[in-house]
């Protein structure tokens, strides 16, 4: 999973992003659109990895992880395609959007949602320009009699029409036949969006009575897209930190969990992903598909041959072993199960291929 992050300058983004990956990034005015990106990585915490850590003493120790892509503020106007070239291959976008009020840089107090709806307009301008450009070559094209050139022309029109009104790609109306154009076309506004509201530490201890919140909350409501509540430079502090001193300083604003754990929880949700395991004294490994991925698709995740040569899937759901205590206890139980083709993966299976190529 490759997740973009984005926003207007001087609201967080690199703090966040610093917070994240546990990366030294630079952090300040940077509205330079040269600038090269910053890129990092995170593990993505799994408390059933960890137990079947305990439980095989593998030799390695594979987490999930997710890449993220922190790029320069983009202000009203800025002309940010050369920015936003970086994010058009991400899976989805964080939109760090300021709940929080700085005198020292900011002359007006915060307004989040109009704040995330200028930043949205100048990610519908930047795929306006892309989709124009689309057209023409789709135009040259067609006059050969190319048929999907000739469609290509018909849905590119009206996507222009349809940015052209400020509205995102995902809220178009297409065909399945028009997915794949839009989808592979590298359009920001198609993209599942998770929007960031970073607020002071004061304010994120009841952050749900935070007007700025609210209304963030509602423009994300009405576009179908998440909200985390976040307080990025806090985060960045705490990620510095022990594991027993950042708890203590998370329980007083009344945080559980982190805000890399939250905002894995809310991009898987938001993205339709899962994590089935793979466990063994050699390797305990989790690996992300999309809910709803068959077992030969699954199984082409660890490598190609295993999904050409499937022949079935051993499964055990992660819960069933854990109330077993060994695998012994579970398959006597008759819980440990052989799968074909046509099975749906779902969360936590633990999973082995047999495979024949």
């Amino acid at each position: 999973m490759k997740l973009g992050i984005v926003g207007l300058p001087n609201v967080g983004k690199s703090t966040l992003f610093n917070a994240l990956t546990g990366a030294k990034a630079e952090t300040g005015a940077y509205t330079n659109a040269a600038a090269k990106p910053n890129m990092g990585s995170a593990k993505v915490p799994d408390a059933r990895l960890d137990w079947l850590a305990e439980y095989y003493h593998p030799k390695k120790y594979s987490p999930a992880t997710i890449d993220f892509v922190d790029v320069a503020g983009v202000a009203k106007g800025g002309k940010g395609n050369e920015v936003f070239q970086a994010i058009r291959q991400t899976d989805a976008l964080v939109q760090v959007v300021r709940c929080f009020d700085d005198e020292g840089i900011f002359l007006e107090p915060a307004d989040a949602a109009r704040d995330a709806e200028t930043f949205d307009l100048e990610m519908v301008l930047a795929d306006l320009e892309l989709v124009e450009r689309r057209l023409e070559r789709a135009k040259k094209n067609a006059k050969s009699g190319d048929k999907k050139a000739k469609r290509e022309v018909e849905m590119c029109s009206a996507l222009i029409e349809h940015l052209t009104d400020g509205k995102p790609a995902r809220t178009f109306e297409f065909t399945e036949e028009d997915k794949d154009i839009l989808i592979d076309g590298g359009l920001l506004t198609v993209k599942p969006v998770i929007y960031a509201a970073n607020l002071s530490e004061t304010d994120m201890a009841d952050y749900a009575n935070n007007p700025n919140f609210v209304a963030l909350k509602a423009l994300a409501d009405a576009q179908g897209a998440a909200v985390l509540p976040v307080a990025a430079k806090f985060e960045e502090d705490i990620a510095e930190m022990d594991e027993e001193e950042a708890a203590m300083f998370m329980e007083d604003l009344g945080l559980t969990e982190t805000g890399l754990a939250r905002l894995i929880t809310t991009s898987y949700d938001l993205l339709g992903y899962i994590s089935f395991l793979t466990a063994g004294e050699d390797d305990v490994h989790a690996w992300t598909i999309v809910r709803g991925t068959k077992a030969p698709r699954a199984a082409g995740k660890i490598h190609s041959d295993i999904e050409r040569g499937f022949i079935r899937a051993e499964v055990i759901a992660f819960e069933d072993l854990k109330a077993c205590g060994t695998m012994a206890a579970a398959k006597e139980k008759g819980l440990f199960r052989l799968e074909g083709k046509e099975y749906v993966m779902q969360d936590g299976d633990i999973t082995n291929f047999r495979f024949n190529v």
